[in-house]
């Protein structure tokens, strides 16, 4: 029972450190209403006022994969500017269990975009609240927020070997917003862009969840889905982690200097 209670731990330790973060409740939070409110005017020139909650949950989605993606990263090297990395990979339990708070932390803490984008579509735009399967939903907000945090793990284990490689996030978060559907259906896209967003935990996360408060389709399969990319991305994450943190320890790489 030692690492579940390690992991319960440093995930609350985590949040309470990002809550008090201006930058993190930036991309958490306001961001993510500025992208609801443009999409709400969009689709409301565009006389769709019925797709105004599908809008405001995919940019609550929009903005958990934000937190997830910057904060993945970026807390590895903040812990890097303050010397504390080599700390942590040094510490007796193994590294995955250390790290694996930290990056589900960030999605824990990005779920705040769905509360966000969902009040202010509420209260400025009247977008409905009405749940259509209300008990699948409060199963599928999780899933899609934990599979989220297991596909940050898998990425942050590449910040360990290569310092710069968080600039990489800045290439990911537009792209996996279009290819996972969260502002429009997949069925626009090339057809080669499908199979790719079978991989992407997002996209099985945004359909439970639209599935979940709007209907018309299946809720408990990508919910299921959820669970089996996370936990390929978990099992990928601890190979990679191993191999990694050996070739940064000899390389010298975690720290700055």
């Amino acid at each position: 029972m030692r690492y579940p209670r390690l992991v319960w731990s440093g995930l609350v330790f985590r949040v309470k450190e990002f809550m008090v973060s201006r930058w993190f409740l930036l991309i958490s939070v306001l961001q993510p209403i500025i992208f609801a409110t443009i999409a709400f005017y969009m689709f409301k020139a565009g006389r769709q006022p019925g797709t105004l909650l599908y809008v405001a949950l995919g940019a609550g989605m929009m903005g958990i994969w934000s937190s997830t993606l910057f904060g993945s990263g970026g807390a590895l090297q903040w812990n890097r500017w303050q010397g504390t990395l080599e700390l942590l990979v040094a510490s007796p339990p193994p590294f995955i269990v250390v790290l694996l708070p930290l990056t589900l932390a960030t999605s824990v803490t990005g779920a705040w975009a769905l509360l966000s984008t969902l009040f202010w579509g509420r209260v400025f735009f009247g977008v409905p609240l009405h749940l259509v399967h209300p008990l699948s939903f409060l199963v599928a907000v999780p899933a899609a927020v934990f599979s989220l945090g297991l596909m940050g793990l898998l990425m942050a284990s590449s910040f360990i070997l290569y310092r710069h490689a968080n600039a990489l996030s800045n290439l990911l978060e537009y792209p996996v917003w279009v290819a996972t559907g969260m502002l429009f259906p997949i069925a626009l896209l090339p057809g080669w862009v499908t199979p790719l967003s079978w991989l992407l935990a997002p996209r099985w996360g945004i359909d439970a969840i639209r599935h979940a408060a709007l209907g018309g389709g299946p809720v408990w399969f990508p919910i299921a889905m959820c669970a089996a990319t996370g936990a390929a991305y978990l099992v990928l994450a601890a190979v990679f982690l191993q191999i990694f943190e050996r070739a940064a320890r000899a390389r010298a790489t975690l720290a700055l200097t």
